[in-house]
């Protein structure tokens, strides 16, 4: 009926299809949904580490794994592995300054522009200005004036708004500033500034009605003066970009000192 070797072949066939099923669960035992998870931390907080440096990481903490176990869980790169934003930012801080523009409604429903130039070492606003109509030359002379009569910092980071034109570049080029541009629709990488248009608005703008840029001007100087020197940072252990010193008891009273027109106070020990 059929032929020796279609014999033989069925019976190669039927040996693999029963080690197979014979095996299906054997082999290298799976390990701790918690060591699994461990490792692609590793990986995703250390791009740069391969397996072997994971696997003496594991070691030194107790976990028996193989090395070839680690490197089965590792987290696949479809590129070569780069720093996150958050670790480019913390590094280069004190060298850096961000910018960035937001909007402002006046009373008879026109809109100004305000850009705000931070410090990312200390989070405090070097610079501020108001403008009807925005351009990369007016942009370019806002850098100017914050950066060109002191220490020039290293970087500047900024989102891809049209405003930043050529002009803009060749400026910070002028003053040897190197311009480092977030990826599209991704206002996080620019978080610092964007964390400070956040409070500008809710502490302050939110709650006037801007009759003009003079107005604005003038609010936002009051502002950022308490921004400075006064409000407290979580990132700066609660210390003001404009550091605060600790007073005593001692010192005297605690005195209530009104900022913005009153929407903020400012607390202070005086003698009496």
């Amino acid at each position: 009926m059929v032929q020796p070797g279609t014999v033989v072949r069925w019976h190669r066939q039927g040996f693999k299809y029963y080690w197979t099923w014979k095996c299906r669960h054997k082999g290298r035992p799976k390990i701790d949904r918690e060591l699994r998870q461990l490792i692609r931390n590793f990986n995703q907080s250390n791009p740069f580490c391969g397996a072997p440096r994971i696997h003496g990481e594991l070691l030194k903490l107790g976990f028996s794994v193989s090395e070839a176990t680690v490197s089965k869980y590792m987290i696949r790169h479809s590129r070569p592995p780069s720093q996150s934003w958050r670790t480019f930012l913390h590094n280069h801080a004190k060298e850096s300054i961000s910018l960035d523009f937001f909007v402002v409604p006046t009373a008879t429903f026109k809109v100004l522009f305000v850009l705000l130039i931070l410090s990312n070492d200390r989070r405090n606003i070097l610079h501020f200005n108001v403008t009807r109509h925005p351009t990369a030359k007016w942009t370019a002379r806002q850098l100017l004036e914050s950066c060109g009569f002191k220490e020039t910092p290293k970087y500047l980071l900024r989102d891809r708004d049209a405003i930043y034109g050529e002009t803009f570049s060749h400026q910070a080029n002028v003053l040897n500033i190197q311009e480092k541009v977030t990826a599209p629709r991704s206002p996080w990488q620019n978080a610092f500034v964007k964390r400070v248009v956040g409070s500008v608005r809710r502490e302050c703008v939110d709650h006037f009605i801007v009759l003009g840029e003079r107005h604005l001007k003038c609010i936002l100087l009051q502002y950022i003066d308490y921004y400075n020197e006064c409000r407290t940072h979580l990132s700066l252990s609660k210390d003001a970009p404009i550091s605060r010193e600790n007073q005593k008891i001692e010192d005297g009273n605690v005195v209530s000192m009104r900022r913005v027109g009153g929407l903020r106070h400012e607390y202070r020990r005086m003698a009496a």
